[in-house]
């Protein structure tokens, strides 16, 4: 068994600390302007020029099951789409507001065409819900909010009640958790606290009352995986953006944590037209690689079109994921962080299964010829590359000339590596262990 102690936490997260991949997806109003999913604030953009987005948003596209078996053929086990971004606007039949996609050209439950699709395919099904709403009347003017900067924002915000905006929010999250059956994650976004500029304040967990909505959604779906975005430690840590060196730990324990990087395939979540920093294929299989290699997940995010596909390039980089993961997924599912005396060589990344029977190679740098695996010499009965179970020569007593400049560890394993690179983006061997 893995020997990696992790911090126990209320929600159910074997599930998922076996899965290791899963697609984001970020998809609202935004995908119209497809300028970035904050291009309401970082253009200041008015309720008025903004609402045409609500009166023509029509993804006469969109087709879930399409989106659903692109991810499961990429290699994905679950999912996580926004149900409300910062935006405010709905994208789920709600009660509570007339800000929703039923009111739009859509005329349909999106986030409903979602759940049953993806559900079908076998994934694990998440809602990503925003603290954050720039369309609620209730919801303070702060100084991340589209009208920060209007000469009148104090006296517009006068009257505003965090308060009766934290019930709706409740309104909300109670309806999602009780109206699609089963719901695996619920991935909150995100808390503010002590951001000052004037008289705005930022937003944390007493805003939010975050203790009184974490009980109600436990108290609705009790094996629930919660972020720790409300300002309250839960389940999953999500480092966004930037890939950490070694595996989180909680800040107050000490202990490993449960969590997840989540990334972009470009330098956008919501659809950008013109956004030119996609990420090559060898960084996207390199990043999966890595968070596993440190016992994380990785949550990779696509931005689907208004009309409700995904472009060209989301399709190009979930089949880079799809190509490398039908040979080697088995480095992936069910590993983790090796073990930490097994020190990997230069150019490589280990992961290790969890009943520690098997260790992967990840070739990031395809070595010339031999490849030394240090403390592995008495550890290993068989070498192989995974892509096609062909076996790779070992060698346990390694012979070298004085005039190469070292001398063998009495537990050195050297391993005989063809001249030739197969084709695969990142090779991997799989080392049967004793």
């Amino acid at each position: 068994m893995s020997c990696h102690q992790i911090r126990k936490t209320a929600g159910d997260t074997s599930w998922f600390r076996h899965d290791r991949f899963g697609m984001y997806i970020y998809w609202g109003q935004y995908a119209m302007p497809a300028r970035h999913e904050w291009v309401k604030y970082r253009e200041r953009l008015t309720e008025e020029r903004y609402n045409q987005y609500f009166e023509l948003f029509d993804p006469d596209m969109y087709d879930a099951k399409e989106w659903a078996r692109q991810a499961r053929e990429a290699g994905m086990k679950y999912v996580v789409m926004t149900t409300k971004h910062h935006e405010g606007f709905c994208m789920f039949d709600s009660q509570y507001t007339d800000y929703k996609c039923t009111n739009t050209p859509a005329g349909r439950d999106l986030i409903r065409e979602y759940v049953d699709a993806f559900r079908a395919e076998g994934l694990h099904i998440g809602f990503y819900y925003s603290l954050l709403d720039w369309h609620h009347p209730d919801f303070p003017i702060d100084m991340v909010h589209p009208r920060c900067d209007d000469p009148d924002a104090y006296a517009q915000n006068q009257g505003r009640d965090i308060r009766k905006y934290a019930q709706y929010m409740r309104d909300q999250i109670r309806e999602l958790l009780t109206n699609y059956g089963k719901i695996d994650i619920l991935w909150m976004d995100y808390s503010y606290p002590g951001r000052e500029h004037g008289w705005m304040r930022g937003k944390g967990k007493d805003d939010w009352e975050s203790e009184e909505l974490i009980a109600m959604i436990r108290s609705i779906q009790p094996d629930i995986i919660i972020n720790n975005r409300t300002g309250i430690e839960q389940d999953l840590w999500t480092p966004e953006q930037y890939q950490p060196t070694t595996w989180p730990r909680h800040n107050e324990t000490g202990e490993l944590v449960t969590w997840e990087a989540c990334q972009t395939f470009s330098g956008s979540w919501g659809y950008h037209r013109d956004e030119l920093s996609w990420k090559s294929p060898e960084m996207l299989i390199n990043l999966l690689i890595r968070t596993v290699s440190l016992g994380g997940n990785l949550l990779m995010n696509v931005g689907p079109t208004a009309r409700g596909y995904l472009d060209y390039r989301a399709k190009a980089a979930l089949k880079t994921y799809a190509d490398w993961m039908r040979y080697n997924n088995k480095s992936i599912y069910g590993c983790t962080m090796a073990d930490p005396a097994l020190q990997a060589p230069n150019g490589c990344y280990y992961t290790q299964s969890e009943d520690g029977k098997r260790l992967y190679v990840h070739l990031v740098e395809y070595p010339f010829a031999f490849l030394e695996l240090p403390g592995l010499a008495h550890k290993v009965r068989y070498a192989q590359f995974l892509q096609d179970n062909s076996e790779i020569l070992m060698d346990r007593e390694p012979n070298f000339m004085p005039d190469e400049g070292h001398l063998p560890s009495e537990d050195l394993l050297v391993l005989t590596i063809p001249l030739v690179k197969p084709n695969i983006l990142v090779p991997v061997i799989e080392l049967l262990l004793y």
